[in-house]
């Protein structure tokens, strides 16, 4: 009888070390895609150049980014029902004084109703001129696990129907799996502006890529994401003057 429990104790000590070395292997996996990013797309073939930021980035020298030769700000206004980032306004307001091109996101919640966090996300538009379409952040990273692919597509689409119930032009963002599991063959319809540390897939079409996590850009103090906008400067500009709007 011992000698049996000694085995199956010895059984389970054995799957639970696999499951913490898989564990750790997955965190060293991701840890070591995240510092070995560093596509830099070609100025010649994307010249319009980005960042996107939160309050997380502090004070920015909106006018130093300008100098710096970024054409365009997403900035991140709220996320889920609640959640108002304390610096939107000003980073809005300073970026658009500055000369730069703006636009707004916010993260997707699935935790929380579409309705809900299309308020939110209103109540933080109201009177503001973009320059883009108004961004949704599809990404599993920090939402629950605990919703099902058709919940949250749900509720996608009640925030989707929402907004531009509101007269508010809709874009979706998101890495490649968000994007195979949120918006391909369903929301294609929609400008995307995707994430990815290296070459995008021919069959996805996009507006904007995200190509950095670790940026750095005169105006800001310590990292930034990176973007650039597909296609040449004469494009741009005729992009833009398509989708600015007043958000009444």
């Amino acid at each position: 009888m011992k000698s049996r429990l000694k085995s199956i104790l010895r059984s389970r000590l054995f799957w639970i070390a696999l499951a913490v070395l898989a564990v750790v292997a997955g965190t060293l996996v991701h840890r070591y895609a995240f510092m070995r990013e560093g596509v830099t797309p070609s100025e010649e073939e994307y010249p319009v150049r980005g960042i996107d930021i939160s309050s997380h980035n502090g004070d920015i020298d909106f006018g130093a980014l300008k100098q710096a030769g970024i054409d365009f700000v997403l900035i991140k206004a709220s996320e889920g029902s609640s959640f108002k980032d304390p610096r939107f306004y000003t980073n809005i307001a300073r970026a658009r004084k500055a000369g730069l091109k703006v636009s707004a996101y916010h993260f997707f919640r699935f935790d929380a109703t579409g309705y809900m966090q299309a308020l939110n996300f209103l109540h933080s538009l109201r009177g503001q001129q973009l320059d883009m379409p108004a961004v949704i952040d599809i990404e599993h990273w920090t939402n629950p696990n605990n919703r099902t692919t058709t919940e949250i597509r749900s509720t996608l689409s009640s925030l989707i129907h929402e907004l531009e119930s509101a007269g508010v032009p809709v874009m979706l963002y998101s890495n490649r799996d968000g994007y195979d599991e949120f918006i391909r063959g369903r929301l294609e319809r929609y400008p995307v502006w995707f994430c990815t540390f290296g070459e995008i897939d021919a069959d996805i079409r996009w507006c904007f890529w995200q190509y950095s996590h670790r940026g750095h850009v005169e105006g800001i103090d310590g990292r930034v994401d990176l973007d650039v906008f597909n296609g040449s400067r004469a494009e741009w500009e005729k992009w833009c003057a398509a989708h600015s709007t007043i958000i009444q």
